[in-house]
């Protein structure tokens, strides 16, 4: 990620506005979530098909649930799941990416 401003982050020049999954090999746009509030195992399984050892999940003036079955669910298959604001995701995203762990993030422009 290149830049980040409430509602539109620069991914590789491309400015994305709705919510999408980053990955190092993958960016996927057509995510059916449209907001942080709707996050559930479902919505969270396109991040998992990635493998990844660490989710991001960022957004700004949304609530964003950081309890609850699916929490319980992505942790108990080794994977740790951190829950921030878009521009701590961001940084920690690339961060992460950068040292070639396997992280995969969820942001809500």
């Amino acid at each position: 990620m290149r830049a980040y401003t409430p509602g539109e982050i620069d991914v590789a020049g491309q400015k994305l506005r709705s919510p999408f999954i980053l990955s190092a090999a993958s960016l996927i746009t057509d995510w059916a979530v449209r907001g942080a509030a709707e996050l559930d195992l479902a919505a969270l399984e396109p991040l998992l098909a990635l493998r990844p050892d660490v989710i991001v999940i960022g957004a700004d003036g949304e609530r964003i649930p950081v309890t609850g079955p699916w929490r319980r669910e992505v942790e108990a298959r080794n994977v740790s799941i951190e829950v921030m604001n878009l521009g701590a995701a961001c940084r920690t995203y690339n961060v992460l990416a950068n040292e070639r762990r396997a992280v995969v993030a969820g942001l809500f422009p």
